[in-house]
C-alpha cells in the first residue's frame, strides 16, 4: 500500500490514492470495496451487498469469508496509514469473531485502528457493521508485519 498522506496532499486526494491501490487488488475490486476514510492509523472501508457473494441462498446472508476479506483489507490499510510510514505490511494473524449475520441487502463497513506498533509488528483491531451500527456483525484483532 502507499505511504501515509504527504503534508501537501488533501485528505480527498489521499483517499483517492488509497482507492486506486485497493482497486488494483483483484479481490478488493471484485468485492467493490470503497475507501471511506483513511489516516492517523485508522481506516474505514465499505462494500455493497451483492447476490453473488451470498453464502446462504435461503436467507440472502453474505458469506463470512467476504466479511473476513473486508476486515483484513481495512486492517492492512490502517497499518499503512500509521504515522511511522511503513513501506509494506502483510497479515501475520487475524482473529475474527462473528457476532451475527449481516442483514441482507445492506452495505457492510469495516472500521480498523492500528493501536500499537513495534519495530516489526503492528497490532490492529476492527469491527464490521451493517446499517445497525450499534450491533456489530464481527470484530477482529490482528497482527501485521511492518517493513520500514
Amino acid at each position: 500500500m502507499m505511504d501515509r498522506k504527504p503534508d501537501d496532499m488533501s485528505d480527498d486526494d489521499f483517499v483517492r490514492l488509497a482507492q486506486q491501490f485497493i482497486e488494483a487488488m483483484p479481490h478488493a475490486l471484485a468485492l467493490q470495496m470503497k475507501v471511506e476514510s483513511l489516516g492517523d492509523g485508522r481506516s474505514v472501508i465499505s462494500m455493497p451487498w451483492a447476490e453473488h457473494l451470498v453464502g446462504d441462498p435461503r436467507t440472502g446472508v453474505i458469506h463470512g469469508g467476504v466479511v473476513s476479506a473486508l476486515m483484513d483489507t481495512s486492517c492492512g490499510a490502517a497499518v499503512m496509514a500509521h504515522g511511522i510510514r511503513p513501506r509494506s505490511t502483510a497479515t501475520i494473524d487475524l482473529r475474527i469473531d462473528y457476532m451475527r449475520a449481516a442483514t441482507p441487502r445492506q452495505r457492510i463497513t469495516a472500521r480498523a485502528e492500528c493501536y500499537h506498533m513495534t519495530r516489526s509488528v503492528a497490532f490492529v483491531r476492527a469491527v464490521a457493521l451493517d446499517e445497525d451500527s450499534d450491533n456489530p456483525v464481527a470484530s477482529a484483532t490482528g497482527a501485521f508485519t511492518v517493513e520500514r
